[in-house]
């Protein structure tokens, strides 16, 4: 009943509607993940969201519905980095966030990546897909994940096991079709303490993501328009972004000539006729094979986009939690771990961690 009484409130048309409060909003959500709404009620809530537009206030108050019912690990860990990406994955490129994360972690930064597979509406390939292709894991369990922060510095976790209560939104989604801020509100599913790095679309919502970082207190964060929506940036031409620093919001840019890692195309995946009905890239067990040997080839040392694209995706991460000082800095430490074999590295104790 909770759900109903604010869409009464919300209005019918764009002229009369008006935007929730902070308390609504968290108040609105709550009931969502409650699981006491019907499917038909959320999806309306959803698309009338969609066309109304969504403000910072109502993003930070279903960010804070969702995070008091999550199990959300390392909480007070210091100097780590909560990346979440794309978590319906990607569709025209590879995932390269695992790779990334695997770079920076071998330049000794903590990483914690929010990952996920199914994920609707496109059901892409995520860093879940590339760890299983590699032979490690991404964990379902919190206190796992704490576990692998601590003894590996990287651990891949499912937002499904930080909010299972997610899940049984996963129909509503995928017969919406349509994004709706779930698809926002599953990456703010970090420990208050950490930096977080935030994949955004294009459009508003990189202004709208960025306050939203900044209302939950976090004590810095980027969010990046990067490849497909994810946080590695693009290689054939720049990536806008914004940074959050000790309270101040910066815009960011990354220009990949600054750093001789250019290329005349992006990384992308193989081609392959259109999933059926229902389905996604994730389905085709081609595709996700493909996926997971590109960024095998980038932790060997192979040269191209991939490796370009990850590097710029690590160096961004160290710069983030200012383990660099400058983007051209990480960069310098992203490529070191990946050369020296400190990268790879991380990925053998993940496999050893994974397998226990």
């Amino acid at each position: 009943m909770v759900l109903r009484h604010i869409m009464n409130t919300l209005g019918s048309s764009p002229r009369a509607t008006r935007n929730l409060s902070l308390d609504e909003a968290c108040r609105a959500f709550g009931s969502i993940l409650s699981g006491s709404e019907s499917d038909i009620l959320i999806a309306t809530f959803l698309a009338t969201l969609r066309w109304k537009g969504v403000t910072e206030e109502e993003l930070a108050g279903f960010a804070m519905a969702a995070r008091a019912r999550a199990d959300i690990p390392c909480r007070g860990v210091p100097n780590l980095l909560c990346v979440s990406g794309t978590l319906d994955g990607q569709v025209d490129f590879p995932p390269l966030d695992a790779a990334a994360g695997m770079i920076a972690a071998g330049a000794g930064q903590k990483v914690l990546l929010l990952s996920d597979k199914g994920t609707p509406p496109r059901r892409g390939l995520t860093a879940a897909h590339i760890l299983s292709e590699l032979g490690a894991s991404m964990t379902w369990d919190p206190r796992e994940a704490e576990t692998w922060i601590e003894t590996v510095g990287f651990a891949v976790l499912s937002v499904s096991g930080v909010l299972p209560a997610l899940v049984p939104l996963r129909k509503v989604r995928g017969e919406m079709v349509l994004r709706s801020p779930l698809a926002t509100i599953e990456k703010l599913l970090a420990p208050a303490s950490a930096t977080v790095l935030l994949g955004a679309q294009h459009g508003p919502v990189l202004g709208a993501a960025i306050e939203v970082v900044k209302r939950l207190n976090h004590p810095g964060g980027v969010v990046l328009q990067g490849e497909g929506g994810g946080v590695i940036p693009y290689v054939r031409r720049r990536t806008k972004g914004i940074e959050l620093t000790e309270g101040f919001l910066a815009r960011l840019t990354v220009e990949p000539s600054d750093f001789g890692l250019q290329c005349g195309q992006e990384p992308e995946l193989p081609m392959y006729g259109p999933p059926e009905d229902g389905q996604g890239p994730e389905d085709n067990v081609s595709l996700v094979r493909a996926a997971g040997m590109e960024t095998q080839s980038v932790l060997a040392g192979e040269r191209g986009p991939s490796r370009n694209a990850a590097l710029l995706g690590a160096g961004l991460m160290l710069k983030a939690t200012h383990k660099a000082l400058t983007l051209a800095d990480g960069v310098s430490m992203a490529t070191e771990s990946l050369d020296s074999g400190a990268a790879s590295a991380v990925l053998a104790k993940l496999r050893e961690a994974s397998s226990t």
